[in-house]
C-alpha cells in the first residue's frame, strides 16, 4: 500500500485525546512505511453523545466504539484507534484487535492542588470520577468521600472541578500524559489502592480480519509485553461477563516469559473489595485470567455480580 495510490484511512473518535491517539498511530505508520498516505475521519460515537447520564446507567458496553466498527464494516474507513478500556470483549463477526501499542502508564491519578493526597484530603472530601471501579476502591479506602459523577474529556471535567469546588477528581494518567497535564496530577495512586480498568494506558487497532494488506502495514504497531498484558485482563473480563455497570479491575505485566495478573471484583459503596493475584507462563494468559476470574467468583464475586445484573 505504501507504493500504491491508496490512502490508508483511520477512524477515530473526536475528542482531543482520542486525536492525540490517532495522530500518534499515524507517525509510528509512516515511520515504519515512508511515503504512506493516511488520513483520519473523525466519528461521532453514542457515548460522546450522551454526557449527562452516567455510563453505567447507558449501558456501557461498546458505547465509544460501536459506530467506529460500523464505518470498518462498510469500508469507510481501513483501521479503526480505540482506547482498550473501551473496547468489549465481543467483537463483530469479521472484526479483530489486530494490533495493541506499547502501553503508557497504566495508574489513576489524582487532580488535586500541588501536595494534595488522598491521605491529607478532608475526610469527606468531594471527588469526582464517572467510573465505578474507581468510586468502590475509593470508598473502600474511606468511606467518607462524597463521589460526584464527572464525564466528558480532560478539558470539560478540569472545568467542572473547578466550577463545582471538588476537591479533586480521579483520572487515567495515560490521558492526562498524552494531553500534556502532568503538571495537575497531585498523586499517582499505587496498585494497592486503584486497580486500573481493564486495558486502560494501551491503545487497540482494530481492523477487519480478511484485509490482508492493512493487516500486514499495522504489524508493526503491535507490543508484545502490552498485547500479552491486556489479552490476560480481557480474559479476566470476558469470565466476568462485565461492562461499566460492575466496578471491576485488572492489571499484568510481563516480565521475560512470567505473566503476573492482578483482579479485583467490588461492591458499588465499597464494603467488599475482593482481590487476587495470579503468575505463570505467557503462553496460557487466556487460561490465567479465567483462572483468576473464577476464583473470585467462587470468592463471593459472583453474589457481587448477581446483585449487580
Amino acid at each position: 500500500m505504501a507504493n500504491s495510490k491508496k490512502t490508508l484511512i483511520i477512524g477515530s473518535r473526536g475528542s482531543q485525546l482520542a486525536l492525540w491517539q490517532a495522530e500518534h498511530v499515524v507517525r509510528c505508520l509512516q515511520d515504519n512505511h515512508p511515503g504512506l498516505s493516511v488520513k483520519i475521519t473523525k466519528i461521532k460515537t453514542q457515548g460522546d453523545k450522551i454526557l449527562d447520564v452516567p455510563l453505567a446507567k447507558v449501558g456501557g458496553k461498546g458505547l465509544f466504539v460501536k459506530e467506529l466498527e460500523e464505518a470498518l464494516l462498510d469500508g469507510r474507513i481501513d483501521l479503526a484507534v480505540h482506547s482498550m478500556k473501551d473496547v468489549p470483549t465481543d467483537l463483530p463477526e469479521g472484526l479483530a484487535i489486530s494490533a495493541i501499542t506499547e502501553r503508557e502508564d497504566v495508574r489513576d491519578v489524582l487532580i488535586a492542588k500541588p501536595g494534595v493526597t488522598l491521605d491529607n484530603l478532608p475526610k469527606d472530601a468531594v471527588i469526582g470520577t464517572s467510573s465505578l471501579r474507581r468510586q468502590a476502591q475509593l470508598l473502600n479506602y474511606n468511606p467518607a468521600f462524597r463521589i460526584v459523577q464527572l464525564r466528558g474529556n480532560l478539558n470539560t471535567r478540569l472545568k467542572r472541578m473547578e466550577e463545582q469546588n471538588m476537591d479533586g477528581i480521579i483520572l487515567a494518567a495515560a490521558g492526562v500524559k498524552r494531553l500534556g497535564f502532568q503538571d495537575k496530577i497531585a498523586q499517582c495512586l499505587p496498585m494497592e489502592l486503584s486497580l486500573p480498568a481493564v486495558g486502560q494506558g494501551s491503545l487497540g487497532i482494530e481492523t477487519r480480519t480478511a484485509d490482508e494488506e492493512v493487516n500486514r502495514l499495522i504489524a508493526c504497531l503491535n507490543h508484545r509485553e502490552s498485547a500479552l498484558a491486556v489479552t490476560a485482563e480481557r480474559a479476566f473480563l470476558t469470565r466476568l461477563e462485565g461492562g461499566c455497570q460492575v466496578p471491576i479491575g485488572a492489571c499484568a505485566y510481563v516480565e521475560g516469559d512470567n505473566i503476573t495478573l492482578q483482579g479485583l471484583i467490588a461492591r458499588v459503596d465499597g464494603s467488599t473489595l475482593l482481590r487476587r493475584q495470579i503468575s505463570g507462563n505467557v503462553s496460557k494468559v487466556r487460561e490465567l485470567g479465567v483462572r483468576l476470574a473464577e476464583e473470585l467468583l467462587d470468592l463471593g464475586g459472583r453474589e457481587i455480580l448477581d446483585e449487580v445484573y
